[in-house]
């Protein structure tokens, strides 16, 4: 993954355009201090604010539009650059028990052991992405030589990715989350 291409755009309209400008500025800002984005969130995060505080200050003279959310751009920007992009808010979501995705177009969770087809559309080149920036987390690597690979994710996530052309037609993820709670002894 580089720090310098953000994943192909999946935000249509003026707001995609804003997160993509400002998802470079946080990503190169990055770059230059030398941060570790995926071992050091809380900086990423105070970069973030600050490009983002920085686009607001500008608004006010009616160059670029507002943010209309601070917060939740602020959000994005550190899913897009520390952790796992769009599916961050699931892994975040302590209701959501498995994620997985047989297809960019078709990504699926699973909450109170129901399946649900999720509104999130990704490109291939995002779930490509998703997959190496997963992948290094944990220190492990897929290639032909080895099409499929279970991983533990930082959080204790357990993944497992099966690479393009052994899956039907794209590469296959799944992520079954770690239960936040303890079994209590009988």
């Amino acid at each position: 993954m580089s720090l310098t291409q953000p994943a192909a755009r999946r935000t249509p309209g003026a707001h995609g355009e804003l997160v993509e400008r400002l998802d470079l500025q946080v990503r190169e800002l990055v770059r230059r201090e030398g941060v570790d984005p995926q071992h050091d969130p809380l900086l990423v995060r105070r970069i973030a604010e600050g490009v983002v505080r920085d686009h607001d200050e500008r608004s006010l003279t009616g160059v670029v539009a507002a943010v209309p959310d601070v917060g939740a751009m602020v959000g994005e920007l550190v899913a897009r650059v520390s952790g796992f992009g769009p599916l961050q808010p699931f892994l975040d979501d302590p209701t959501v028990e498995e994620v997985w995705i047989n297809d960019p177009s078709r990504v699926f969770i699973a909450r109170n052991g129901r399946h649900e087809l999720t509104t999130l559309v990704l490109t291939r080149a995002q779930v490509e992405e998703l997959i190496e920036r997963m992948l290094k987390s944990s220190g492990r690597r897929i290639d032909l030589s080895s099409p499929f690979v279970d991983a533990m994710l930082p959080e204790g996530h357990r993944l497992h990715v099966v690479l393009e052309g052994i899956s039907r037609g794209f590469s296959a993820v799944n992520i079954r989350k770690s239960a936040d709670t303890a079994l209590h002894p009988l």
